[in-house]
């Protein structure tokens, strides 16, 4: 092998490869030395697995992507991050990339160009599909590479990623580290295939294996694997055969792993082989070698060392609560346009919005299911793909979790994507993606994430239990969404629209009986609109429901149907979070009786979280108890007699009576 490499390799090159190669081992040596002494709190040890990282980055162009994992240090010190900031980052000081916000290798950089993990293994696999296709759609010669272990190739976001990355044919390099066990289960029991390389061969993936223990074999074959795929733009998986030579992290501990595999791989230790090559191929003498690990332990230790005297990050509520939301700087609109008027229904100014934002800004695009030549199953896109072709209309396999990591891939990279769930039911499948890649990432690290997730949802006719949900309160607790549902024909144009202008990961419910039931008068253009901004429907002074999305209409149909109730005022939320908690408290202080409707099934539902405001903040305002209508805490019936009785509309007029009676 040895006399292989000599063609390729000159004497600088190996001084730089060995350099870099004892670089991340000597900081793990100070760091489980820190860690003994209570100066960090946890450490996932990459010792024996250093080869694979720096090779890999060695092999790369500055400018290619990179998506470690938590045995890559070396992905770090090999891209030259500042040592200082990384020290602060895994000591958890204040001067971290983080600022404390975020532990050891969680962070990304993006002047490096690595993105940050989370916890969630095979999550950040599909966000490396969005970066590749953010490079192809752009015509830029470079990869995306993404580590992960072999624990997480068992995950759905591994099947999926390597699926959307065969389709679409994208320039990323999926790279398997196979240390041989997950936490502490062996592959064994994890695997019935005999080699991890062989699950690219059912997403027609050409996938090889390496000696993941072997720089100089990391090296070389990453630059040819770099080239072919910039010449064919066909993904590739690599396996990279390695081992681990500690536990899981330091307090797991390696009592399940057996002595004599341990003392195997020790072995082919990668610097102990590299060294060994470098002493009898390539002319080194051990003296040299010394003088490198000097030279790099001395400048480890002295940024080290101001790293420990950093001060810890400090508490400013108010300054954390202004950074969970990336500033929306437009001008919002001040009042409706009066002018070029036309009638629309609600499907149709979905549409609009839509189609004005994608001829406006080439950067948006849209996936989803057959969403391209079908038009999506509610015809919003119809001749979308004619008009904008399908590079930005693009049609998804079934994979919800995939397809909202590559929007979050592809919003790092600068774009503006649109997801389409085809129903709102079907979102609890990227549930992970949401909450914890696209709502945490700007707090933890990030620039602005501007993905706009659209979801079909609510009940009304007759589609039953899987087709009909309203699942906007699961995603009112995540701080880092913006959740809004529009009620007219007006606000699903603009509030679709200023969603696609905003750095915020928004999701927008649209009601599916709305869709071709609603039809009003609006302006020809979406405008710009403050969404976070509620909206008083009908005005007076006896008491209010406060509601949103169909509740709106099922309000206005009691009130302006029975002239008893005409003094009841209806306030609609428009937005579920951010909440217009100022609006709130205006409209019980004019009229001091609520009674929140929603469609949801009640038991923490959004109403839950106005009833908990009102009570504490409002209290003295209020001459009768917070009062809520609800849909029944079932299944949602696909009868539709069955699933009248089931909404809350069927309860409206009694709850409104119980307040005004007390």
């Amino acid at each position: 092998m040895s006399i292989a490499f000599r063609d390729f390799y000159h004497k600088e090159d190996l001084y730089s490869i060995y350099s870099d190669l004892i670089t991340p081992r000597i900081i793990e040596e100070r760091m489980l030395k820190l860690l003994r002494q209570n100066k960090i709190s946890k450490w996932f040890s990459g010792i024996g697995q250093e080869a694979i990282s720096v090779g890999v980055v060695k092999a790369l162009s500055d400018k290619d992507y990179i998506l470690p994992m938590h045995r890559n240090l070396g992905v770090f010190t090999s891209r030259k991050v500042d040592f200082y900031k990384l020290f602060c980052q895994l000591f958890g000081k204040r001067d971290g990339f983080t600022r404390g916000r975020e532990r050891s290798f969680h962070f990304g950089a993006m002047e490096y160009h690595i993105i940050g993990m989370i916890s969630h293994l095979g999550a950040m696999l599909p966000v490396a599909d969005g970066l590749a296709l953010a490079n192809k759609l752009r015509k830029e010669k470079q990869v995306v590479v993404a580590f992960t272990g072999d624990g997480a190739t068992s995950e759905g976001d591994f099947h999926e990623a390597l699926n959307i990355a065969a389709v679409w044919k994208l320039p990323v390099i999926f790279i398997i580290e196979n240390n041989g066990y997950g936490l502490s289960t062996p592959s064994t029991d994890q695997f019935a295939c005999l080699h991890l390389a062989d699950k690219g061969i059912g997403y027609g993936i050409e996938a090889v294996q390496l000696d993941g223990n072997s720089i100089l074999e990391v090296h070389h074959r990453m630059k040819e694997i770099r080239k072919k795929v910039i010449e064919t733009q066909n993904p590739i998986l690599v396996e990279m055969k390695t081992f681990r030579m500690r536990g899981h992290e330091e307090a797991s501990g390696m009592a399940y792993v057996p002595k004599e595999l341990v003392a195997f791989w020790k072995t082919k230790d990668p610097i102990f082989q590299f060294e060994k090559l470098l002493l009898s191929d390539f002319d080194f003498t051990q003296e040299e070698l010394n003088k490198i690990k000097k030279s790099q332990s001395k400048e480890i230790d002295s940024h080290i060392e101001k790293a420990l005297a950093c001060p810890l990050p400090t508490t400013d509520s108010i300054s954390v609560e202004n950074e969970v939301l990336a500033p929306f700087k437009h001008v919002f609109a001040k009042q409706q346009i009066t002018e070029n008027l036309i009638e629309r229904r609600f499907v149709d100014a979905l549409s609009a919005g839509l189609k004005q934002a994608f001829t406006e800004d080439e950067s948006v695009l849209m996936m989803g299911q057959d969403i391209a030549a079908y038009g999506g199953v509610f015809k919003l896109s119809q001749g979308f793909l004619e008009e904008f072709g399908k590079e930005r209309i693009r049609n998804t396999p079934i994979i919800e979790s995939g397809i909202v990591g590559a929007a979050y891939g592809l919003a790092l990279a600068g774009f503006k994507p649109i997801v389409e769930m085809q129903f709102a039911d079907f979102i609890t499948v990227a549930f992970n993606q949401i909450v914890n890649n696209l709502a945490k990432s700007y707090y933890r690290w990030s620039g602005p994430i501007n993905v706009t997730i659209r979801a079909p949802h609510g009940a009304g006719v007759g589609a039953g239990p899987f087709h009909s949900q309203s699942p906007e309160a699961w995603f009112m607790q995540h701080p880092g969404l913006k959740v809004i549902v529009p009620s007219s024909v007006q606000d699903a144009q603009d509030m679709l629209y200023t969603a696609i202008q905003d750095p915020n990961p928004v999701l927008l419910f649209e009601h599916k009986k709305l869709y071709r039931s609603l039809k009003e008068t609006v302006s020809e253009k979406a405008q710009l609109i403050d969404y976070s901004k509620s909206k008083l429907i009908h005005d007076g002074t006896r008491a209010v429901i406060i509601t949103f999305g169909m509740g709106v209409h099922w309000a206005n149909d009691l009130v302006k149907n029975n002239p008893d109730y005409n003094d009841i005022a209806i306030l609609d939320l428009r937005s579920l979070s951010p909440i217009d908690y100022n609006g709130i408290k205006d409209i019980v202080k004019k009229t001091g009786k609520v009674l929140l409707l929603e469609e949801h099934g009640g038991l923490l539902g959004p109403m839950s979280e106005i009833s908990r405001h009102i009570s504490e903040y409002c209290f003295e305002l209020l001459d009768a108890p917070v009062m809520t209508c609800s849909s029944m805490p079932t299944p949602i019936p696909t009868n539709t007699i069955l699933e009248a009785d089931f909404l809350a509309s069927s309860r409206l007029e009694d709850k409104l009576n119980q307040l005004l009676m007390y």
